[in-house]
């Protein structure tokens, strides 16, 4: 019987995300010019990704950071021993900047990419997906243009998604870019950037479940 807790190494997620940009033919199919990760379990992906997006185009993709929490906060949750337990409500602790020199001008006509380490319930990525929507609708209005008329485009990207029924949909304009790089049942899915303990350790006990 496979265990509920799967570790995963920095290795297998590297080659899960170099795989999928083949698979689902990411930068020539989908090619975003923006991506938006969601933290923290999103932000070493996003990076990585943006690397094998690069080596297709010799481009840099900015990266946007937004903060969204639906795992309560128990004291170590996540860590060794500690598995993170789904809240019922998303919290949102950081969003896009839209102020200063470096700040996001428009998200008008952009082809969007969010990309988290894991779609659990559903539940984060329809948030975050329908907070950028009003973003966008009132970015539409400030230009003068009709609701959709931007033409802009939003896709997902996760690292890992559970096998599992979804509290919640996404738009099916969402779901047409919606890009898994691996499908795992419903378990504890134990990222390296949790391990507080020996490293190396990690490694070794995500190589014996593959």
């Amino acid at each position: 019987m496979a265990s509920n807790k799967l570790h995963i190494s920095y290795n297998q997620i590297h080659q899960l995300i170099d795989y999928a940009v083949k698979r689902f033919h990411l930068g020539d199919d989908y090619s975003p010019d923006l991506m938006i990760a969601i933290g923290g379990g999103g932000f070493i992906p996003a990076r990585i990704l943006r690397s094998f997006l690069k080596a297709k185009h010799g481009r840099n993709i900015p990266i946007q950071a937004i903060g969204l929490s639906l795992y309560e906060e128990l004291p170590n949750a996540g860590q060794d021993g500690v598995p993170e337990i789904p809240g019922v409500q998303v919290t949102k602790t950081q969003w896009l900047n839209f102020g200063g020199a470096d700040s996001l001008v428009s998200l008008l006509g952009r082809k969007i990419l969010i990309v988290d380490e894991v779609d659990d319930s559903r539940k984060t990525l329809v948030y975050a997906v329908a907070e950028l929507l009003k973003d966008i609708r009132a970015q539409e209005i400030q230009a003068g243009m009709n609701p959709g008329e931007s033409n802009t485009e939003i896709g997902i990207f996760v690292v890992y998604n559970k096998d599992k029924p979804k509290a919640e949909e996404l738009p099916e304009a969402v779901m047409r870019h919606y890009y898994p790089a691996a499908t795992t049942p419903d378990r504890w899915l134990f990222f390296p950037w949790d391990c507080t303990t020996d490293i190396s350790v990690h490694t070794e006990l995500s190589k014996q479940a593959m």
